[in-house]
């Protein structure tokens, strides 16, 4: 692991974080703790039979391979892998020569599994250590940069998966029937894995409530009436859009976006209906869209809430001069809602990208009885990881593909929103007008992290001495931060030793520590703060 990469990880925590490390010393302060040998022994607290200055821990992991023609242990995480940021994993091992039968490589291998699938080794991504013999060692396995064998061919890069939730070691290879007995120590993930609950988007960033009546309010909201081809809208519409107040208008604190049957001519065509088509003035990444809205009626009208990638290059578009870059669906297209009026009272949330667009089959809906008849709040909760879509917050689809790429997962970029109501050739003869009628609409985001100023005193008040140090590393304490917990990592991030401080200078004894740079971390109640010494 990169120093400033650990840093960060180390410190986040004081700051409000609650990702979980996935990390196991096997001397009890580890977060994992389903550890499962397949056709093989395993004992998760064996006292360690080589202890010296590579690895002077009191209990190791025992791996036992008795003969077991695919031996492996294994554990599973909450939830999954993102490697794209992080994906280097580390342990110890020590494999002794006297208990090896039979004439394998001597390796070791880092397996990275689905373990929902009924096999979940189909998908897996695989890499192979070579090992010395009677000594302790430290193997990493960096699926970005080591070489890697996917078990399926036509599997993703590990890096751009994100369902790998089980981890898988095998000594000295499978499909054999030899012996082997290895000893493991600090296993230990360089990320973290989940966040603990979801993000909570509380923080209002942008709003209308739509409170003065007229016309809507320019500084947000802009009307997009060119037709992108020259003479018609996409999807067979056959409507004008117009920025006239007789099709958009706020009116007692409602937004109306009106869709008619009128003869109107406009850019040298001409019409039999008109609507509007509104574009926000802001763009965003990720947060909670909240939209009150009373849906319009009519066989052939059909109105969306939705969201377009600000890059997109869309003719008559607010953001084309400025940011268009990118055609649909490359751009990513996010509908909140849609609703045909051949089907009343069914509305449908979808998401379409270069990997699924057009008749999409990333979709899915709930029928509202009263979608045309009472407001409902129509939302989207958007994160790094999944869309989530709902209907006065009754959840009906969730988009998270497991591989998330330019072609499913367009989505870490800014997008904007779209109202509007289409007419499609199928509008019955005797439409008139109908109208959709927003109450609101809002966006929020997460709050500005912050922190507590008295647990920022206290821990200020530690100091960590001498640095550099030469055998003994002293750690100052004030009495408030007895029982914190200390632990000192190598700049790869491998976990060497951990403690509770018992009292308030602490001495630790590093005179077996290699010369270089070391991050000692100390967690208490008042948070987390990490110092990075010298070992000289």
């Amino acid at each position: 692991m990169q120093k400033g990469l650990l840093l960060l990880l180390l410190i986040s925590s004081f700051y409000g974080f609650s990702q979980q490390t996935v990390e196991d010393d096997f001397e009890g302060s580890g977060t994992i703790n389903n550890w499962f040998g397949d056709d093989c022994g395993i004992n998760t607290s064996f006292t360690n039979p080589f202890q010296n200055g590579d690895n002077n821990s009191a209990t190791v992991l025992e791996y036992s391979d008795s003969g077991g023609q695919y031996a492996n242990i294994r554990f599973d995480v909450s939830d999954n892998f993102n490697l794209s940021t992080n994906h280097t994993f580390s342990f110890k091992i020590y494999v002794s020569s006297s208990s090896l039968t039979g004439s394998q490589n001597n390796q070791v291998s880092l397996k990275l599994q689905d373990g929902t699938l009924a096999q979940p080794w189909s998908t897996q991504s695989e890499i192979i250590k070579t090992i010395n013999l009677n000594q302790w060692q430290t193997v990493t396995f960096d699926f970005e940069n080591d070489s890697y064998v996917n078990l399926d061919p036509n599997s993703a890069a590990p890096t751009t998966r994100t369902d790998f939730n089980r981890v898988l070691i095998q000594v000295n290879g499978e499909n054999n029937n030899d012996h082997v007995v290895a000893y493991i120590d600090d296993f230990l993930y360089d990320g973290t894995i989940g966040s603990g609950t979801d993000p909570v988007f509380d923080n209002l960033i942008w709003s209308d409530e739509f409170n003065t009546d007229g016309a809507l309010d320019a500084s947000k909201w802009h009307h997009q009436t060119q037709l992108p081809n020259g003479t018609s809208w996409y999807n067979g519409e056959i409507q004008h859009y117009t920025n006239r107040l007789e099709n958009s208008y706020i009116d007692n604190g409602v937004l109306y976006i009106v869709a008619k049957k009128e003869t109107f001519t406009d850019q040298g065509q001409t019409k039999e209906y008109t609507s509007a088509r509104l574009n926000s003035k802001v763009a965003f990444t990720y947060g909670r869209v909240e939209i009150k809205a009373k849906l319009p009626t009519g066989v052939g009208t059909w109105p969306a809430l939705w969201m377009l990638g600000q890059n997109i290059t869309e003719p008559g578009g607010y953001w084309e001069p400025t940011h268009g870059t990118t055609p649909w669906p490359a751009c990513g297209e996010i509908d909140i809602m849609e609703h045909w009026g051949h089907n009343q009272n069914y509305v449908q949330s979808a998401m379409h990208t270069p990997s699924s667009h057009g008749g999409t089959v990333n979709l899915g809906g709930q029928t509202i009885p009263t979608a045309s008849t009472a407001f409902h709040v129509y939302a989207l909760e958007w994160t790094n990881e999944k869309m989530v879509f709902s209907v006065d917050d009754v959840e009906h689809y969730t988009y998270n593909p497991p591989v998330k790429d330019a072609n499913t997962w367009p989505f870490d970029a800014p997008q904007y929103l779209l109202f509007n109501v289409a007419i499609l050739p199928s509008i019955e003869a005797s439409f008139v007008e109908s109208s959709m009628e927003i109450d609101y609409i809002r966006v929020y985001q997460e709050s500005p992290l912050s922190v507590d100023e008295e647990s920022i005193a206290e821990l200020d008040k530690v100091t960590v001495f001498p640095n550099p140090v030469a055998n003994e590393l002293k750690l100052k304490l004030t009495n408030e931060l007895i029982g914190s917990k200390v632990t000192i990592y190598s700049l790869l991030g491998q976990k060497l030793n951990s403690f509770i401080v018992t009292k308030e200078v602490e001495s630790k004894d590093l005179s077996n520590y290699k010369s270089g740079i070391y991050i000692v971390r100390i967690e208490s109640k008042h948070g987390v703060k990490a110092f990075e010494i010298l070992k000289k």
